[in-house]
């Protein structure tokens, strides 16, 4: 049985990423003082952290290692922010609001904002690599892992398709495989690293949980268009209807508002299933997968 009901154990969780985040990121006092305090402006006290927990929820079935998850889970936190403040440069989704403040080359400036991208980027992988509780040669394999999520085949490989994708008409299959890049690279990259701080994983084990990767990523991102298409900036903490403003292809334009619906409580229940073999053990990636579906912002 789990001691805490879901939202405590989520609570606890975030509170331990806010933590370890403050202090794997450098100090702002430390010279670069304006580039240390961009970096903790994007990073700390904000988002949702689904990462984070996809790491710790996925390190709950093999007991895994608590100072190896912080660290993969800052890793992960680290590049997500990072891609964010990427994102919202005018070169790319020209954004002004996240997290429900202003975005970094709006507080700063596109320089500064260009290099906490780079710099957060460097971090993630010096905060991982530093772990000194696991295996050589499965740390090795992590670090890969995290540069294959990242990279162009993975997280930057879905966005350069999504900025050649405005104004186009794709299909429903060219849409998911953009987002399997984009979104889905790094959920999946944060369940598998999960398992890894406990357990070099067998066939079973990554086939059970890349199935359970891919409903979540995709369901995160069906989501995501509802939201962008139905909540305000407010309640979003982020530009509501730019998609559509921008003309970017989505779940909602193409399926319509209706059949998004059914589709992420589709991937919802697929998500389950995946999980079937791990029985109780996977309880909280259950409840992420609900999460991720039912939320509202």
């Amino acid at each position: 049985m789990m001691e805490l009901d879901f939202t405590q154990w989520m609570a606890g969780v975030q509170a331990q990423v806010e933590d370890a985040l403050s202090d794997f990121l450098p100090a702002a006092h430390l010279v670069p003082t304006k580039l240390h305090e961009a970096m903790r402006y994007t990073v700390l006290g904000g988002g949702k952290r689904v990462r984070p927990l996809l790491v710790y929820a996925s390190g709950a079935l093999f007991d895994a290692d608590p100072q190896a998850l912080a660290r993969a889970a800052c890793a992960l936190e680290m590049i997500h922010a990072y891609s964010l403040v990427h994102d919202d440069m005018p070169c790319m989704d020209d954004d002004e609001l996240r997290r429900g403040k202003p975005t970094v080359h709006v507080a700063y400036d596109e320089a500064t904002a260009l290099l906490v991208g780079d710099a957060l980027q460097a971090q993630a992988f010096e905060v991982l690599a530093s772990s000194d509780t696991l295996p050589p040669a499965r740390l090795v394999g992590m670090l890969r892992l995290l540069a294959q999520a990242a990279g162009s085949s993975g997280m930057c490989g879905g966005q350069a398709i999504d900025l050649d994708s405005v104004g186009l008409s794709l299909t429903r299959e060219q849409l998911e495989r953009m987002h399997q890049l984009k979104t889905g690279a790094l959920l999946r990259a944060s369940v598998l690293l999960g398992a890894l701080c406990g357990k070099d994983l067998n066939n079973a084990e990554l086939e059970a949980l890349g199935a359970y990767s891919k409903a979540v990523g995709l369901a995160f991102q069906v989501v995501d268009d509802i939201l962008d298409a139905t909540a305000d900036s407010a309640t979003l903490g982020k530009t509501a209807g730019k998609d559509a403003a921008d003309n970017k292809p989505t779940y909602v334009s193409i399926l319509g508002l209706d059949e998004s619906k059914a589709l992420a409580e589709q991937l919802r229940r697929d998500a389950h299933h995946a999980l079937a073999p791990f029985g109780e053990q996977a309880l909280r990636l259950r409840e992420l997968a609900d999460l991720i579906v039912q939320r509202k912002a």
